[in-house]
């Protein structure tokens, strides 16, 4: 049996066992096991079992994934977030579906701290939705805001699934942070515009928030936002001015969350374990899979697939797009029936050397990848954001969730189109601090 062979039943039992729910870094450690022992010897992938752990545990650049985590859980857990939704409620809630625009805003805020589309979309659904209700905004209209906001929390650095792709190619982590800003920031704005312009069109679904705060109250509410802001600029902007390093910048973001909570006496013991005990379990199960990513990518390079594709595609003569086309095509329809964080693991082992083959940016592809990632979490059936949002919203049927998202999917291929066509708005900012 050839070494091509071989790889692509390992390929297939890994996407069976994680459609079957089997945890990714176990598929991961079990297929690269076998794979790795049944091309070589069993001694051999035996000895792969403890230098792929060694060798990922050990890398220093990957100490940035707790760190960041933790700074995550110490802004979320201590209910800064309501401070945040009402802060930004004060200064938009008065425009046409105001509250529904606050949340885009403070999904996006959020998102700077909490580095995850789940943890994002939970918090929102339990503020803002029961707000949105009482100013008698339609409930399909207000989840599906929710819904979209959360899709921010992998774009907006610190992103725990851009770091998680670094670690997967190699790329530079720092530069990928900072791509992920400026189309988080024009991915905020075009949710703004959508949900204005679903209300202009349909004014029922929003009606108008009569109150109109004081400048003396909107200035006054940004005592609950200076947090975020300050843990933002530091972290963020220590990486993009060349003062620190990721891991660094991971660093005194969680040293300074955790200062500020205390300072604003939103921390006490029992929030601070759970932080800690929610950090720990999440970053166990993220560097499972990475040292399950890293024998699983052993296999398949002892396989040769990565180097056949490659050298495959690089004999056709069709246009790099239309084989880009392709593999969005085929992402766009895993994102339907697999988690965000599996397909990662399962296809860039083989995409990724066929990207670069192809003449595209590894960093633009990234953020491309996340892009597409974020439709799934909307998509049925599987739609984890949707989901979380049904658990919040129980007299909501899921069927009418998901299609009040319908605007923000539409919306999000759109502006995927976009960057495919103008790369220059991701590479933009990493290119300046190269």
């Amino acid at each position: 049996m050839s070494p091509e062979l071989i790889g692509v039943i390992g390929i297939s039992l890994l996407l069976v066992l994680i459609l079957l729910r089997v945890s990714v870094g176990l598929s991961l450690f079990l297929v690269g096991f076998l794979g790795v022992s049944w091309l070589s010897d069993w001694n051999v992938g035996l000895s792969q079992l403890g230098t792929s752990a060694f060798g990922t545990a050990k890398n220093y650049s990957l100490s940035v994934i707790p760190l960041f985590i933790l700074m995550g859980m110490f802004m979320s857990n201590t209910g800064l977030g309501k401070e945040l939704f009402q802060a930004v409620d004060k200064w938009i809630g008065h425009f046409r579906g105001g509250l529904a625009i606050a949340t885009i805003g403070a999904a996006s805020i959020f998102a700077a701290i909490s580095g995850s589309s789940n943890a994002t979309t939970a918090t929102l659904a339990k503020i803002t939705i029961p707000e949105m209700k009482e100013y008698n905004y339609k409930t399909t209209f207000s989840t599906a805001a929710v819904a979209a906001g959360g899709t921010l929390g992998i774009l907006i650095p610190p992103s725990v699934i851009l770091i998680l792709y670094g670690a997967l190619t190699n790329e530079p982590i720092g530069p990928l942070l900072i791509g992920g800003l400026i189309p988080g920031i024009i991915m905020t704005i075009l949710f703004m515009l959508m949900i204005n312009i679903q209300v202009r069109l349909n004014p029922s679904i929003a009606p108008r928030k009569k109150e109109v705060s004081s400048f003396k109250e909107k200035v006054l509410s940004l005592r609950g936002v200076w947090p975020f802001l300050v843990i933002f600029f530091i972290s963020i902007g220590g990486i993009y001015f060349g003062v620190f390093t990721p891991s660094e910048a991971g660093g005194i973001g969680a040293v300074g969350a955790f200062l500020l909570t205390l300072f604003t006496k939103k921390l006490n013991w029992s929030k601070l374990l759970s932080s800690l005990d929610e950090s720990i379990r999440l970053t166990v199960m993220l560097f499972i899979i990475l040292i399950g990513a890293s024998l699983f990518g052993k296999f398949l390079a002892l396989s040769q697939i990565p180097m056949y594709l490659t050298s495959t595609v690089g004999t056709l003569d069709v246009s790099p797009y239309l084989i880009m086309a392709m593999i969005l095509v085929v992402y766009f329809i895993l994102g339907m029936f697999m988690e965000g964080i599996a397909i990662m693991v399962l296809t860039l082992p083989i995409v990724y050397p066929l990207i670069t083959q192809l003449g595209f940016d590894g960093l633009w592809f990234g953020i491309i990848m996340v892009m597409v990632l974020n439709i799934g979490v909307l998509t049925p059936p599987l739609g984890l954001s949707v989901y979380i949002i049904s658990g919040v919203v129980r007299d909501v049927p899921i069927e009418k969730i998901f299609k009040g998202v319908i605007p923000a999917i539409v919306t999000m291929i759109v502006f995927t189109i976009i960057l495919v066509i103008f790369p220059e708005i991701v590479t933009f900012l990493p290119n300046m601090i190269k």
